[in-house]
C-alpha cells in the first residue's frame, strides 16, 4: 500500500467517523455527512453492487482459496471502501452514543439546543443544492417538510421493549445513512426507542470489556440479542433503501433532493419538542438563552464541517474513478 493510498484510506475512515457521529445524534444524518463529503453517489452505488450473488461468489472465492476471483469481488463491489467507512462509522457510533446518552440525562437542554443547531445549519448547507422552481419541485419540498415535521413531534409509533420492534427500529433509522435528511437517531427519538438502544448499546460495551476482569458472559449474551436484532434490521434496510434511492436520483434527482432537504428543515420540531415535553423543564429565559447559546454553536461546527467536507473532496476526490482503484487496490 503507497502512501497516497493509505491517505485515501483514512480519509474514507474519517468520514465514516464523521457520519458514526451524525448517526448517533438526533440532529445530521449520515448520508447528509456523505453527500457534504463528496461520497455520497459513490456510497450508493458500492451498497447496491452487494448483491446476494457477489457475496456467493465470494464465500466460493475463498473456499477455493482463490485470491484472484476474491479480488475481482472486492473491486466490483468496492468492498474496501465500505469496509473502512463501516469501521469507522461504528468506532464512532460506540463512543458517541455513550456522550449523547449521559448528555440526555444531565444536560438535555444543551444537547437538544446543540442538536437543533445542527440541524438549522444542515439545512441551509444543503439548501444550496436545490431550486424550487418548478411546481413538482415545490411540491416535494411541501411533502418533505410536512413528513418530517409530522414525525418530529410528540407521537411515538412503536411502544415497549421487544426484539421484533429493535428489528423494526433499525430497518427504519438506517434509512438516514442513505437519505441526507432526517437522522436516524431522530427517528429513534420518534420512534420512542433512542434512549433505550443508546443504553442498551453503552451497557454491552461495559459488559464486553468488563469480560476481561472477569465479567458475566450471560449478560453480554443477553445484551448481544438487542444488539444483533438492530444491526440485523439496519442491514435489510440499507439494502432495500439504498436501492429506492438509487433508483429515485436515477429518476428524478432535483425533485428527491427538493424533498430530502425539505425533510431537514421539518425535523426542526424534534428538538424543540424534546425540551417542551420534559417533566420539571420549561421555556425559561435561562433555559431559551441556553438553548440558543448552545444551537449557535452547534451551526458553527456544522459550517466547519462543510468547510472541511469540500476540502476532503477537492484534495482527495474520491469520486474521481482512477482514486477509486486507488481505494480498492489499498
Amino acid at each position: 500500500m503507497t502512501d497516497d493510498d493509505t491517505g485515501l484510506s483514512l480519509r474514507v475512515f474519517f468520514i465514516g467517523l464523521f457520519m458514526g457521529t451524525a448517526d448517533a445524534v438526533p440532529g445530521v444524518s449520515g448520508g447528509t455527512i456523505a453527500l457534504l463529503a463528496g461520497i455520497y453517489d459513490r456510497l450508493i452505488d458500492a451498497v447496491t453492487d452487494v448483491t446476494p450473488d457477489a457475496g456467493v461468489r465470494a464465500l466460493r472465492a475463498t473456499a477455493a482459496l482463490d485470491a484472484e476471483a476474491f479480488r475481482a469481488v472486492v473491486e466490483e463491489t468496492d468492498a474496501l471502501f465500505l469496509g473502512t467507512l463501516g469501521v469507522g462509522l461504528v468506532s464512532a457510533l460506540v463512543v458517541v452514543s455513550r456522550v449523547v446518552h449521559y448528555a440526555e440525562v444531565n444536560h438535555p437542554v444543551a444537547l437538544f439546543g446543540f442538536f437543533f443547531g445542527l440541524i438549522l445549519a444542515s439545512a441551509l448547507v444543503l439548501s444550496r443544492q436545490i431550486s424550487l422552481d418548478t411546481t413538482r419541485h415545490a411540491t416535494a419540498a411541501v411533502a418533505g417538510f410536512l413528513v418530517a415535521f409530522a414525525l418530529s413531534g410528540n407521537v411515538e409509533l412503536l411502544a415497549g421493549q421487544s426484539l421484533a420492534l429493535t428489528f423494526l427500529a433499525g430497518t427504519v433509522a438506517i434509512s438516514a445513512m442513505i437519505l441526507p435528511g432526517v437522522s436516524g437517531a431522530l427517528i429513534l427519538v420518534v420512534l420512542g426507542q433512542y434512549t433505550y438502544l443508546t443504553e442498551t448499546l453503552s451497557t454491552f460495551t461495559d459488559a464486553v470489556l468488563a469480560l476481561a476482569t472477569g465479567g458475566a458472559l450471560d449478560r453480554v449474551l443477553d445484551l448481544a440479542l438487542t444488539v444483533f436484532a438492530f444491526v440485523a434490521g439496519a442491514l435489510v434496510g440499507l439494502f432495500t433503501i439504498a436501492r429506492l434511492v438509487d433508483r429515485a436520483l436515477e429518476a428524478d434527482r432535483h425533485t428527491t433532493m427538493a424533498f430530502l432537504v425539505a425533510l431537514v428543515v421539518g425535523a426542526l420540531r424534534a428538538p424543540v419538542n424534546e425540551i417542551s415535553g420534559r417533566d420539571g423543564l420549561a421555556w425559561t429565559n435561562d433555559v431559551l438563552a441556553q438553548f440558543l447559546v448552545v444551537a449557535a454553536l452547534g451551526a458553527v461546527l456544522l459550517f466547519a464541517l462543510d468547510r472541511y467536507a469540500v476540502d476532503i473532496d477537492l484534495d482527495g476526490d474520491l469520486d474521481d474513478p482512477d482514486v477509486d482503484v486507488a481505494v480498492e487496490d489499498g
